[in-house]
């Protein structure tokens, strides 16, 4: 099969880390032939007489284990995507108007007959931390709100208070505000830009301490172990980019009850791979973009994530799931 990776750029990408780069590896020791592209390099082309084809600048990429020099690429060329087996969406956030507007040119590419996972209307429909809206049964007290007179009122009732932002990633812009703190009327401003922007605040959960949990859904299935994202001294972020360690673990019986919740609703809407974080008890974002966390798992425990990964988009093409 061929299979095309729609990524940042490649030189970007930590090899020793990377889960996209862990697929591709998976996807190159099956025999498949894998290829990349940028987000910018999509286009549609289309008006009377014309095909009407959503293209892309595709490079076929032959993919190492070395993590110093793990790949090269050939010249790139002007590929439909329909001609691909699958495109896989692994642009990472922000999530915005260029992201959106990728999942449109992806969502015509389907119309063309193209197989994209995640499914572009779901990239599109589920935003990372306001789906876990759709799960309230698992959420600890949560406000969204671009009303800094609501942020406060929170903040004064829960008295201990996460503020993020619905486009953020990697722990970017995350800020815990205590009800004395003195920095909090700065902080609202800031955070919701005198009401211009919409905040997420959620009452802080001191399980973090013990980490932020990463949770994989593939292909309908559970991957039956976390990694737990400790954050360092001092910190209340566990995300890797700000700093955590991953440790990885089994599933406690309460993940295992979230995860087991969500999949069946979620693999339906063309969710393929799913990241969810749950902190302690409680679930507090649902990733649908570029879940991550694949090599750690697999580095310290010996499941083959990316091996169920690639399983999952070959049953996928094969039983023609969009």
């Amino acid at each position: 099969m061929q299979f095309l990776f729609i990524i940042d750029p490649l030189e970007s990408l930590k090899a020793y880390k990377d889960s996209t780069v862990t697929m591709m590896r998976e996807a190159t020791r099956r025999g498949h032939t894998v290829y990349t592209c940028e987000q910018h390099s999509i286009a549609l082309f289309a008006g009377a007489g014309t095909a009407g084809n959503v293209t892309a600048r595709a490079a076929r990429l032959h993919v190492a284990d070395d993590d110093n020099e793990w790949y090269r690429a050939e010249a790139a060329e002007e590929r439909a995507l329909a001609s691909f087996d699958a495109t896989v969406m692994r642009k990472d956030p922000p999530f915005d108007l260029e992201f959106v507007a990728s999942t449109w040119l992806l969502e015509a590419a389907a119309r063309q007959g193209a197989r994209v996972y995640n499914r572009p209307g779901a990239l599109r429909d589920h935003n990372e931390k306001l789906a876990i809206a759709e799960f309230a049964q698992f959420m600890e007290t949560t406000l969204v709100t671009r009303d800094p007179d609501r942020l406060q009122a929170f903040i004064d009732e829960q008295r201990d208070v996460i503020l993020k932002h619905l486009d953020g990633m990697g722990g970017a812009r995350i800020f815990r505000v205590r009800a004395d703190d003195a920095n909090r009327n700065v902080i609202i401003e800031t955070m919701a830009e005198f009401g211009t922007r919409t905040v997420m605040a959620q009452r802080y959960i001191p399980a973090i301490s013990a980490g932020d949990k990463r949770i994989l859904l593939i292909g309908g299935q559970v991957v039956p172990f976390a990694l737990a994202r400790i954050p360092q001294a001092g910190e209340t972020r566990g995300n890797l980019a700000a700093g955590g360690r991953g440790v990885a673990q089994p599933l406690s019986a309460r993940d295992r009850e979230i995860a087991e919740t969500l999949v069946p609703l979620l693999a339906p809407r063309g969710l393929l791979l799913v990241g969810l974080d749950v902190i302690g008890d409680y679930l507090t974002e649902v990733n649908v973009t570029s879940p991550t966390c694949f090599r750690e798992i697999m580095d310290q425990t010996g499941c083959n994530v990316a091996g169920m990964f690639v399983d999952a988009l070959e049953q996928a093409v094969q039983g023609g799931q969009s």
